[in-house]
């Protein structure tokens, strides 16, 4: 008898991709070429076009130097769906497309889970000169629905993200004469084949997407920061590799405090680039002398006398990584008791298979979370200036939001290490989980008219997005909130001024700054509404929370001690405030500013570094990455 119901055929839900897991080089070496090819689950893109170009992502394989437009890669070929895409080919130009691709997506997917909405990128603002007489109104802006990737962009050590292009650009360099390991005298090296180097530069551009104004560098935390955030992205994705991470829990009988390829970032790169091992390392470093790998001791008076952006960066980096191996030391505790009939050393000799498997299982647990962690917590740092300070709070507020009780002691954990390494908010009296947490806005405060009437509106917006899926409607319809909620917050603050004489109490909680007397600098008062998301996370019980991330910045004019008020004196400085909305219980949690009245010292520092031409940013115009990553052989 014939079905009588024939049910319809799903979509898949991943596309399976090969890629290398690091680079090409290991490949090469008989100990990691098992572990070094591997497949990809990919988000299914149903619409995805031949380069590949989908819903996040475009491919364009220009290479400038050679004058070449290489084939793109069509994935949705049936002969390559069947075998999981092309197989790993450092000679294939579109094995290069398919790598970028899969490296890239995977990247937004942790990114997309952690911050619990669709990443987007940076818009291009467009600014219009008003009518004379006229109110300025914010500046219109342009969606950009897809981030531009050039595997072959350019004949040189180096790749980076370009805010101005709004495009990732990956360079390709002979290794000359060296017979570095995994390599041969006259080899080309691609940096779009290194897993570490697509996620560190497609961790900038998703930053950049959530705050576009932290490439405004007036201080040397803030392109370390943006450079160790790529950093940690790149690390903690290679333990969601399962195979490599039994393999180097095996290798180092489930010790990762020793040297092993989960805490070295780009290994190909870094030895044709004559660092005697990877670009950078998590743990410590090859020692020229010698050369043979040593761990590196934390020291907290590191921090205070490198200022340099990657070797900044690389001490939050240990920071983090340190806190992970705690964490992880903590896991497997009862398991090394269990193996070891209770003293905790294990006995010589290989370590039994199943040991293995369940030292990687807690190892995978313990770095999603840490993953997790800090992507989430670019929800709760300042949207400029930020410090390490910031983003140790910014950690631990958010973990507690959504896992208040912390049985494992992981914020903890990242406490103790950023101690260690030397990292301390300022400002605090101790470093105690309660006193590192973002202060939460009073109960009165949450009553006065103005902050409902936010609260209000943004609850609305919630309802009328909540079934929208589509990213660039939804990017339209929060566009359009923000130009709302400018009129209305640029009302609550003027009426502040007018009404009470001094800052209103909005202008105290957000920390922006109305205060000016000289109209000529009127036009520096301007607030910009500059972010809005929802947000949507599952608590620890289970349940759904309804968040709104509004971030709100303001320029204004300012001047050394003592300095004549002119226009050609003063500069330019930015605050602002993230501001984080529970929806659920119609209150504001947290206002974390960038005061633009009351930090004086933050603000005498930023004019006395312009003033002297010491800026981080002062002669990177337009590109910090390309100029950031050049400067130092492609250290991204």
């Amino acid at each position: 008898m014939p079905p009588t119901h024939i049910r319809p055929i799903n979509f898949p839900t991943a596309r399976r991709l090969r890629a290398f897991s690091f680079d090409p080089s290991l490949s090469s070496r008989l100990e990691t070429r098992v572990v070094n090819e591997r497949v990809y689950p990919v988000h299914w893109e149903i619409d995805l076009t031949p380069g590949p170009v989908g819903n996040y992502l475009e491919v364009l394989d220009f290479d400038p130097a050679s004058g070449l437009w290489y084939e793109p890669v069509d994935l949705n070929d049936p002969r390559l769906l069947a075998q999981d895409g092309l197989p790993p080919d450092a000679s294939n130009p579109q094995f290069h497309q398919q790598m970028v691709y899969a490296v890239g997506m995977t990247t937004i997917r942790n990114f997309e889970r952690a911050l619990g909405r669709p990443a987007v990128w940076r818009t291009k603002r467009k600014s219009v000169a008003p009518l004379p007489g006229a109110r300025k109104e914010p500046a219109e802006e342009e969606w950009i629905p897809v981030l531009r990737i050039y595997p072959h962009a350019l004949r040189e050590a180096n790749a980076y993200y370009s805010p101005e292009k709004i495009a990732l650009l990956f360079g390709y360099f002979p290794t000359g004469d060296m017979t570095a390991e995994g390599q041969y005298p006259g080899g080309m090296v691609f940096t779009c084949l290194s897993h570490d180097v697509i996620a560190h530069e497609m961790t900038h551009a998703l930053l950049d997407g959530v705050h576009p104004r932290l490439t405004e560098w007036t201080q040397p935390d803030g392109p370390a920061f943006h450079e160790a955030f790529a950093d940690i992205v790149a690390l903690f994705q290679h333990f969601t590799f399962r195979e490599v991470l039994q393999h180097q829990i095996a290798r180092t009988r489930g010790d990762l405090e020793t040297e092993n390829l989960l805490g070295a970032l780009a290994q190909e790169f870094g030895r044709a680039t004559g660092t005697h091992g990877a670009l950078r390392d998590a743990l410590g470093s090859v020692n020229a002398r010698t050369g043979k790998w040593e761990r590196r001791i934390p020291d907290p008076a590191r921090l205070a006398s490198t200022t340099e952006p990657h070797l900044r960066g690389a001490i939050l980096v240990a920071a983090v990584f340190d806190a992970f191996l705690t964490i992880y030391r903590t896991r497997i505790a009862d398991l090394q008791r269990i193996a070891s009939g209770g003293s905790g050393i294990l006995p010589a000799g290989h370590l039994h298979p199943d040991l293995v498997a369940r030292f990687a299982d807690e190892a995978a647990r313990s770095a999603q979370h840490v993953l997790t962690m800090c992507i989430r917590s670019i929800d709760y740092i300042p949207p400029v200036d930020i410090t390490f300070g910031d983003f140790l709070r910014a950690l631990i507020t958010a973990d507690q939001d959504v896992y208040p009780t912390d049985e494992r002691g992981y914020r903890v954990a990242f406490i103790d290490s950023f101690r260690s390494h030397g990292i301390y908010p300022k400002g605090l009296r101790s470093l105690s989980e309660q006193s590192l947490v973002w202060d939460s806005v009073p109960e009165q405060e949450q009553q006065q008219d103005q902050l409902s009437q936010v609260i209000a509106r943004l609850r609305n917006f919630l309802s009328s997005v909540s079934f929208i899926t589509d990213r660039q409607r939804r990017w339209q319809k929060a566009y359009e909130e923000r130009r709302e909620l400018w009129t209305l917050l640029d009302g609550f603050l003027r009426t502040d001024e007018t009404t009470s004489g001094g800052p209103g109490r909005f202008e105290q909680l957000t920390g922006l700054d109305f205060s000016y007397e000289d109209q000529a600098e009127l036009k520096y008062r301007r607030l910009h509404v500059y972010t809005l998301s929802l947000v949507q996370r599952m608590d620890e019980n289970g349940g759904t929370r309804n968040l709104a991330v509004l971030t709100l910045l303001q320029r204004r004019r300012h001047y050394a001690i003592g300095e004549t008020h002119t226009r050609q004196n003063g500069v330019d400085v930015w605050g602002g405030c993230t501001m984080i909305f529970d929806l659920d219980h119609y209150c504001l949690r947290y206002a974390v500013s960038k005061n633009l009245r009351a930090d004086s010292e933050r603000l005498q520092q930023i004019v006395g570094m312009r003033a002297a031409g010491t800026s981080v940013q002062s002669s990177w115009d337009g590109e910090p990455f390309a100029m950031l990553h050049r400067g130092h052989g492609c250290r991204s």
